[in-house]
C-alpha cells in the first residue's frame, strides 16, 4: 500500500484527500477561512495566510486521523491552490499583508495600463495571456499593491502565488532565491514564457509605471513545472501536521489546473470546472497564442503539453446572487427546474456579472438580463442563467476550436455538476455533444496524482490517472432542446460581438 496527501486551497476552505495507490480516496477532510469582503467596495476580497496554514493543519490531522493510516506512513504531498492570489512578502518570506484572492478585481485600472502598455510596446507575451492582461492576474495585483502600501514598498522582497508560498512554507524556504515557483501561476498570471527569456522585460515593467522597477529581478527562484520536486517537508511542519520529515513536495499549481488532471484530462479533451467561477481547459502538443483565452502556456495542467486556460469569472457565484436576492437557495430555487425546457423563460442572459474573463477579456462589463415582464420570477432567472453560462461556454470552446485545440470529448468537472443534473443537461443541448461528468469528487485527485508522481509511485501522470480517477456518466443531448438552444445561442452571440463593437 502506497498512501499520499493531496491539498486543495479553495475559494473557502482547504481540503486534504489521504489517497491509496490502489483503493483511492481514502478519507477527506475540510477546514474553512475566512473570505474578507467589504459592503463599499465589491471588488475586494482578500484572505489570511495564517488561516490558510491553520486550516491546512487541522485538515490534514482530521484526514489522516479518519483514513486509520499513521501520518509517518504518508509517503508525499502535493499542494494546489487558487490564483492568480497573491501576496507580497518580507524578510524570511513573511507576509506583508494579506492575499490578494483570485475574485479581487481592484486593479482593473492597473490591469488596462499593462494592456495599454504591451500593446504600444509590441510585447509578445500579451498575446500569449490572450491580448488583455486582467485584474486577477500577478502584475496587476502587485501595482495596486505597491500604489496604495507606499510605507511598506521597502519592505517588500518579493511577491508570491499562494501555491508558491505555501509549499516554500512547508518546504522550509525562508530565501526568496530559492523559492520553486509555479510555471502553471507564472505562465498563465505573470505573462512568464520560458522561449521569450521568461518574464516581461525591466524596461517593458518601469515603462508601465515606475513603481515596478526593480520587481522583475525579486521575482528569482526557480521556475518548475510539477513534476518537478520543489524539496522536503521540514521537520517543524512535519510536527505540525503530524507526517514525517523529509517527504517528497513538488511544485504546486492552481487548483482547477489540477481538478482537470484529476477528471482525466487527455489531449482532445476540454475540463470544465465550474464552481463559483468556471476554469475551461484543454492540453495540446503544438502551443500557439489564442486572442481572448486567458493563456497558453507549456508546461501548465500537464507538465508534457501546453496547457489552455479560459473560463468564466463567476458561475456558481452568480446562481448564488439569484437565490439570495430571492430570499432563497439555489436549492430551493433548483426543485422543478429539471421540467424547464430550452428558451420557455423567454429571458437571454449575459453571464457578466463579475466581468468577463473570455473572449472579451473586459473585467468592466455587468450582467445583462433581456426579456423580464412582470411574471418572470427568480426561479426563471435562475435557469437563464444557467443557460447563459452553457452559451458562454460554447462561445469559448468555439474559439479554442478555431484555433486548432481538438475538442473530442467535454468533461464538467467541479463541485456543481456533481450535485445539478439540469446544469449538466443544459450544456449537453447548448454544446450539441455528450457531456461527461466524474462519477466521483475529483477534487484534490490531482494534487494527489503529483504527489504520488513525487514518491516515486507512478512515473508517468497517465498511469496515475488510469489508477485514479473515477469514471464517467454520461448527459446525453435533447435533440427537442438542441435546435431551441443553437438559436438562443446565435441571439446570445449577437449580444456579445455588439458589446465587442
Amino acid at each position: 500500500m502506497a498512501v499520499v496527501a493531496g491539498v486543495d486551497f479553495g475559494t473557502l476552505s482547504v481540503r486534504v484527500s489521504i489517497v491509496d495507490s490502489r483503493n483511492g480516496r481514502l478519507s477527506s477532510a475540510v477546514a474553512a477561512y475566512p473570505l474578507n469582503r467589504k459592503q463599499d467596495d465589491p471588488d475586494h476580497a482578500t484572505q489570511s495566510h495564517a488561516a490558510h496554514m491553520e486550516a491546512l493543519t487541522k485538515a490534514m490531522r482530521a484526514a489522516v486521523t479518519d483514513a486509520g493510516v499513521p501520518g509517518k506512513e504518508i509517503l508525499a504531498l502535493a499542494i494546489d491552490t487558487t490564483g492568480s492570489t497573491v501576496v507580497p512578502v518580507g524578510e524570511g518570506l513573511e507576509p506583508l499583508d494579506d492575499y490578494y484572492l483570485w475574485c479581487d478585481h481592484r486593479a482593473h485600472r492597473e490591469a488596462a495600463l499593462i494592456t495599454r502598455g504591451a500593446r504600444q510596446w509590441g510585447l509578445e507575451a500579451i498575446n500569449w495571456s490572450g491580448g488583455v492582461y486582467s485584474s486577477e492576474w500577478g502584475f496587476a495585483k502587485l501595482l495596486h499593491w505597491l500604489r496604495n502600501n507606499p510605507e511598506r514598498r521597502a519592505l517588500m522582497n518579493t511577491a508570491l502565488e499562494h501555491c508558491d508560498l505555501v509549499v516554500a512554507v512547508l518546504c522550509g524556504v525562508r530565501d526568496p532565491r530559492a523559492v520553486p515557483r509555479s510555471i502553471c501561476a507564472a505562465g498563465h498570471k505573470w505573462m512568464w514564457n520560458e522561449s521569450l527569456g521568461g518574464l516581461p522585460s525591466e524596461e517593458f515593467l518601469t515603462s508601465v509605471d515606475p513603481l515596478l522597477a526593480g520587481v522583475r529581478s525579486k521575482l528569482h527562484g526557480r521556475y518548475a513545472t510539477s513534476d518537478q520536486l520543489a524539496g522536503r517537508l521540514s521537520p517543524e511542519w512535519a510536527a505540525r501536521l503530524g507526517l514525517r520529515p523529509g517527504i517528497p513536495i513538488p511544485a504546486g499549481a492552481f487548483d482547477a489546473h489540477w481538478d482537470a488532471v484529476g477528471a482525466g484530462i487527455r489531449e482532445g479533451d476540454v475540463v470544465n470546472v465550474v464552481g463559483t467561477s468556471a476554469c475551461i481547459m484543454a492540453i495540446v502538443g503544438q502551443a500557439r497564442p489564442i486572442p481572448g483565452v486567458c493563456g497558453v502556456v507549456p508546461g501548465s495542467i500537464h507538465p508534457h503539453y501546453a496547457g489552455i486556460e479560459a473560463g468564466l469569472s463567476a458561475s456558481g457565484d452568480i446562481f448564488d446572487a439569484i437565490a439570495r436576492r430571492a430570499g432563497s437557495s439555489i436549492a430551493q430555487l433548483s426543485q422543478g427546474l429539471e421540467r424547464y425546457r430550452a428558451g420557455q423563460t423567454g429571458l437571454l442572459r449575459l453571464t457578466w456579472d463579475n466581468g468577463d474573463r473570455s473572449v472579451l477579456a473586459n473585467a468592466e462589463l455587468g450582467g445583462v438580463t433581456l426579456g423580464w415582464n412582470l411574471v418572470h420570477s427568480a426561479q426563471d432567472e435562475l435557469f437563464a442563467a444557467i443557460e447563459g453560462t452553457a452559451f458562454h461556454t460554447r462561445l469559448i470552446l468555439d474559439r479554442m476550436a478555431e484555433y486548432g485545440v481538438p475538442i473530442r470529448r467535454v468533461i464538467n468537472g467541479g463541485g456543481i455538476p456533481q450535485k445539478n443534473d439540469v446544469l449538466n443537461q443544459v450544456y449537453a443541448n447548448v454544446l450539441n455533444r455528450p457531456v461527461l461528468v466524474p462519477a466521483g469528487d475529483v477534487t484534490s485527485i490531482g494534487s494527489a496524482i503529483f504527489a504520488f508522481l513525487a514518491a516515486g509511485v507512478f512515473h508517468k501522470v497517465e498511469e496515475a490517472q488510469q489508477a485514479l480517477c473515477p469514471p464517467y456518466r454520461t448527459v446525453q443531448p435533447d435533440p427537442s432542446d438542441v435546435a431551441v438552444s443553437a438559436r438562443l445561442h446565435e441571439l446570445y452571440r449577437a449580444g456579445v460581438a455588439r458589446d465587442r463593437g
